[in-house]
């Protein structure tokens, strides 16, 4: 039975004084943004004195019908979120890759949710489509790519792959019965979103070559060359390289000069994954970064080495039309949205259609700082790789092959039982959880490793883990 109208007001009535809560007043909202800004001003002023890792359970958390103070829920996230884990914003972070968080992309971020703006299509917001599109063609010009590319502001390295890698399936018409018999090269140094994303777009039955290193862990071009040819001649369809700018395991480099070259010569499509270390480019290691301009795919994370919050990566593509065959689709319900540029509309080279205003975090910092302290922060973490690979042979450590960027890696020379020790070692430096490392296997060896990447690390966060690493070594010994 339908309602009448003077039922259904009484009814909405009824409805907005629950609902109403869900707006709240000016002075609602000063002393709520007190609360949170006082929690965050507390967390950082903290942070050079925190531990980097602790290890605990998260309490507290189930979700009920019982309302909390905000000032409860700042309690709540201290113990669950901000003391357990990884200290992702501590300088002391200094395994895996890490991340960022500079302050002013944290104002970013909070402009554009309390703003909220559609940034998925020009016609909803332009100003903020005009921003995302902005930092791709900041992106271009530092990597030399033509203006006719394309590219798209993702949440990170795995979705900026997975839009690459499908552009390169389409382009080359990896489908059906070609799938089995179509061959991609890359080096065992490649991170695991590589292999991730070739599963995820239907070539999971497709060949995988892994060309061998050199001492430094990078592609060798003239195995790279020579399986090329020998799958020619076997009938195969070699279609795509992929080289990495800087490996997650070791910070190497790939010849990107040599690859981009071998990939053209025989008709591959060459990416380059620079999530880690493309930005790089901008310091005095831009030499290692010949040859990146060749690629037809790029994928970098700014959200690693330009020191942003976590969400934030990036894909350059030079062939727009097989991005747009991957990616463009029209609806009937979407017809006033419409453009004829429709590359001016980021939801055509992306799987997302919507999508959080992320390139403000970007675009902001840049335009209030200028590029001048990121690249002296990124020049800072490379001298820091070496004052601790020096540190550590002061003390009686072995370190792997100089690194091309800020990733490195060292293991004690125990006169037996090497690996079982050196985990013996990562344990306990967990357990003291100062400064946060990692380990990998390299070369069938157990090894700690250590990215340097955090723009709050210091030297005297460098003395602190050295401090971490004796005491550690004193305790299994």
């Amino acid at each position: 039975m339908s309602m009448d109208n003077k039922s259904i007001i009484r009814r909405l009535e009824e409805l907005d004084k629950i609902s109403i809560i869900l707006d709240p007043d000016e002075a609602q909202r000063k002393s709520m943004t007190t609360t949170v800004m006082d929690y965050a001003n507390q967390f950082i002023e903290g942070l050079p004195t925190v531990r980097s890792f602790t290890q605990k359970q998260p309490k507290n958390i189930a979700i009920t019908e019982e309302q909390h103070t905000l000032q409860q829920l700042m309690d709540i996230y201290q113990y669950n979120v901000a003391e357990s884990g990884i200290n992702a914003a501590s300088g002391g972070h200094l395994g895996y890759i890490p991340g960022g968080g500079i302050y002013a992309s944290g104002l970013a971020d909070y402009l554009a949710a309390i703003t909220n703006p559609y940034a998925g299509v020009y016609f909803a917001s332009p100003g903020a489509v005009a921003i995302e599109n902005e930092v791709i063609h900041w992106l271009k010009d530092l990597f030399n790519f033509p203006a006719s590319a394309t590219g798209n502001l993702t949440s990170g390295g795995s979705v900026s792959t997975l839009i690459a890698f499908t552009a390169a399936r389409d382009r080359y018409g990896i489908k059906n019965g070609r799938v089995q018999g179509s061959v991609i090269y890359m080096s065992e140094q490649v991170h695991h979103s590589t292999q991730k994303a070739l599963r995820i777009i239907g070539l999971e039955d497709a060949i995988i070559r892994y060309v061998p290193l050199d001492e430094h862990h990078r592609m060798k071009t003239s195995a790279l060359e020579e399986m090329i040819q020998k799958d020619i001649s076997l009938r195969l369809y070699p279609f795509m390289v992929v080289a990495t700018a800087g490996t997650t395991d070791t910070g190497a480099v790939d010849p990107l000069d040599a690859i981009a070259d071998i990939a053209h010569s025989y008709n591959l499509w060459f990416h380059v994954d620079g999530a880690y270390g493309g930005f790089f480019i901008m310091t005095s290691k831009s030499h290692l970064f010949k040859g990146i301009e060749k690629a037809d795919s790029l994928i970098v994370d700014p959200h690693k080495s330009l020191f942003l919050p976590y969400g934030l990566g990036a894909v350059l593509i030079k062939d727009y039309e097989a991005v747009l065959h991957s990616n463009q689709y029209a609806a009937s319900y979407m017809q006033d949205a419409m453009s004829d540029d429709l590359l001016k509309n980021p939801s055509n080279v992306s799987p997302e259609l919507t999508k959080h205003f992320r390139g403000l975090r970007m675009w902001l910092p840049l335009q209030l700082y200028g590029q001048a302290p990121f690249i002296a922060c990124l020049e800072e973490k490379l001298l820091l790789t070496t004052y601790f690979r020096n540190r550590l042979l002061e003390i009686g450590f072995n370190v792997g092959p100089e690194p091309d960027l800020s990733v490195s890696y060292f293991w004690y020379p125990f006169e037996a039982d090497s690996d079982t020790k050196n985990k013996q070692l990562m344990d306990a430096i967990h357990s003291d959880g100062d400064i946060f490392l990692s380990s990998s296997i390299i070369d069938h060896r157990f090894v700690i490793r250590m990215a340097i990447l955090a723009f709050r690390t210091k030297r005297h966060t460098i003395d602190r883990a050295v401090c971490m690493i004796e005491r550690s070594l004193k305790a299994i010994q």
